[in-house]
C-alpha cells in the first residue's frame, strides 16, 4: 500500500508540474498578446494621425459642387472678406429658364475653407440675364453676376461687406 501512495504522490507532483508549465506558458502567451496589442494600437494611432492630416489637406482642396442638372454651364465662386477667404458662406441663386421661364431652379451652396464653391449644370440661356449669386456670412453680404450666354464656364469673386442701411 505504501507503494500506491508514493505513486499517487508522484502523480500529484506531475499534475503540479504540468500546471506550473501551463501556467508559465499561459503567462508568456498573455505577455506576448498584450505586447502585440500595444504595438497594434500604436500603429493604428499612428495611421489615424497620418490619415487625419491627409484628410485635412484634402478638405482644403475639395470644392463643394452643386449640380443644377439644367445645362452645360458652370461657375466657380470665391468668397472673400477683409481678412481673406470666408469659410461656410452661404451662396444662393434663383434661376428661371426654358420657354417663358416656366422652369425654375433655386440652388444654394456653402463655401469650403478656401472660400470656394462651384455651381455646375446651369442652363446656357436664362429668362432674365444676368444671374445674381448672393453670398452671405453672419452680418456680411455680397453679390456676383453671371451671364451664361456670354461665357458658359466662368469664375467670379464675391467680396463680402457690411450692407449699407
Amino acid at each position: 500500500m505504501p507503494r500506491l501512495s508514493l505513486i499517487a504522490n508522484n502523480r500529484l507532483g506531475d499534475e503540479q508540474c504540468i500546471r506550473a508549465t501551463l501556467s508559465s506558458m499561459f503567462r508568456s502567451q498573455l505577455l506576448l498578446l498584450t505586447f502585440g496589442l500595444l504595438m497594434a494600437s500604436g500603429l493604428v494611432c499612428d495611421l489615424h494621425a497620418r490619415s487625419s492630416t491627409q484628410n485635412s489637406s484634402q478638405l482644403d482642396q475639395q470644392v463643394p459642387v452643386i449640380d443644377g442638372g439644367a445645362g452645360p454651364c458652370s461657375l466657380l465662386l470665391t468668397v472673400t472678406a477683409d481678412s481673406g477667404p470666408v469659410y461656410a458662406a452661404v451662396i444662393k441663386v434663383h434661376i428661371e429658364y426654358g420657354f417663358g421661364g416656366f422652369r425654375r431652379l433655386d440652388l444654394q451652396a456653402s463655401t469650403n475653407v478656401n472660400g470656394k464653391a462651384k455651381f455646375t449644370g446651369l442652363p446656357s440661356r436664362v429668362k432674365r440675364p444676368p444671374l445674381e449669386f448672393q453670398a452671405s456670412s453672419s452680418d456680411l453680404a455680397g453679390t456676383a453676376t453671371f451671364n451664361p450666354s456670354d461665357r458658359c464656364q466662368a469664375t467670379r469673386d464675391i467680396a463680402l461687406q457690411k450692407p449699407k442701411p
